[in-house]
């Protein structure tokens, strides 16, 4: 995968522009069953986070812990996506291809034509104060597929895990954090829950530099606090390679 830069150059666009081009690769990530199934157990399509699409046009990258159901195989519920715009929307059935779980990303892949691939920047080259934006769907999809759109700066470049003063207070997540220790962008944007797995992108390329993750950021980052913090966190687009190197070829 061809990593492009990640400065703004002369051409940018307006962010408006931007949203305009990125909005057809922003797509809800969750389950399905098949049409008219009688003895499904839930809804019949269920939200969970937010996704976005890469490579070939039908791969999708998203937070590992957005697709960790059990899924409920005996009646054919699959994953899936969900595309399209406002209430015209199309639900596509996934497959997990590779998990990441040291970086909490996964891959997938849909059936179905390809939609518009987003370029993956270059996240070793993100500086403190740089302009972002990231798009996904912080309510879910209940109202239709109006993604939204949220823009700030990259507050801090920062380990994911932290020494402790005192060795009996590394809990075994944070333990292994140290051991492989890794930066994550901490952003001044606020991001909810349905946002895990959106694309963090520069406003005038729209090129990826990082993919917007709280829970896995959370339990090891600020496992100290009482009450987490309203901090948004992102993991650096380069841990995406990771997951493409795992499927095989």
């Amino acid at each position: 995968m061809i990593l492009g830069p990640v400065w703004q150059p002369a051409y940018a666009d307006s962010l408006p522009d931007t949203i305009d081009r990125i909005r057809p690769s922003i797509v809800g990530v969750g389950t399905a069953y098949p049409p008219r199934q009688p003895n499904r157990k839930g809804d019949t399509v269920s939200y969970h986070g937010t996704g976005f699409v890469v490579g070939n046009g039908k791969q999708i990258i998203t937070n590992a812990h957005v697709v960790a159901m059990k899924l409920d195989q005996k009646n054919r519920q699959s994953l899936a996506i969900f595309t399209g715009h406002g209430t015209d929307a199309t639900v596509r059935f996934a497959q997990l291809v590779s998990t990441d779980h040291e970086h909490d990303l996964a891959l997938l892949s849909f059936k179905g034509g390809a939609l518009p691939a987003l370029t993956l920047g270059d996240s070793s080259r993100v500086r403190e104060g740089q302009d972002i934006a990231f798009t996904g769907f912080p309510i879910g999809v209940v109202l239709g597929l109006y993604p939204v759109t949220h823009r700030g700066i990259v507050a801090a470049i920062s380990p994911l895990a932290r020494p402790m003063e005192k060795a009996r207070s590394i809990n075994p997540a944070q333990r292994h954090r140290l051991r492989n220790p890794y930066d994550v962008f901490q952003l001044d944007g606020t991001a909810y829950p349905g946002n895990s797995g959106s694309p963090v992108y520069l406003p005038g390329t729209g090129e990826v530099i990082g993919v917007i993750n709280s829970v896995a950021v959370k339990k090891t980052k600020e496992s100290l606090l009482k009450n987490p913090s309203g901090i948004t966190y992102a993991i650096p687009a380069s841990h995406i390679q990771v997951l493409f190197d795992a499927v095989p070829q």
